[in-house]
């Protein structure tokens, strides 16, 4: 096993140890949590017992359901706060299903507002997301490289590089790349 995939193996298991904490402390069964995040008992238990990775989709829908940022979540699941993050160790988590994957340029922190995510998207993917995690989330996205296809309150916008994208997220959205093409971008949300 590579040292990439060890790294992303303890973040999962961290991820899994986080969920199951959110959920324990706040007095919900496994079947309580199907019910407000729409993934199913048996998933939810795989995940907690670290028997399968998360996928962004479920990953959104849980966030959605515990009120919190998926940022939020892989800052819980880190240690510490540092000043200065290297690129070397910035947490990146890869969903193993679709073409993702995020790293935390600047991971919540308990005394600062905002926080920075790097998403690629491979070509020909989409990930929908059926709720805000929190109402109002804003969000500044740059698109670095590519391009990039996201609906945000019904409406479609088609970003090329060096685009940016400002809106705060109260429903659904989408995320989307054409066929041939991937996307590299920036998100700074507050």
């Amino acid at each position: 096993m590579e040292e990439q995939e060890i790294l992303e193996d303890a973040v999962d298991r961290r991820i899994a140890q986080r969920l199951k904490a959110l959920r324990v402390d706040r007095g919900w069964s496994l079947d309580e949590l199907a019910g407000r995040s729409g993934v199913s008992r048996a998933t939810l238990s795989r995940l907690e017992n670290s028997a399968i990775s998360p996928t962004t989709s479920m990953l959104g829908k849980l966030c959605a359901a515990f009120g919190i940022t998926l940022s939020r979540l892989m800052h819980m699941a880190e240690d510490g706060f540092a000043p200065l993050l290297r690129r070397s160790a910035q947490t990146v988590w890869s969903d193993p299903e679709i073409s993702f994957r995020r790293r935390a340029v600047s991971p919540p922190a308990q005394t600062l507002a905002g926080e920075v995510i790097e998403g690629e998207i491979g070509p020909g993917t989409r990930i929908d997301y059926d709720r805000s995690p929190k109402q109002g989330l804003e969000h500044h996205l740059v698109l670095l490289e590519g391009q990039l296809e996201i609906t945000v309150a019904g409406t479609t916008h088609e970003l090329k590089a060096g685009d940016c994208l400002r809106y705060q997220l109260f429903g659904p959205s989408s995320f989307a790349t054409p066929k041939r093409v991937s996307a590299r971008y920036l998100i700074f949300m507050v």
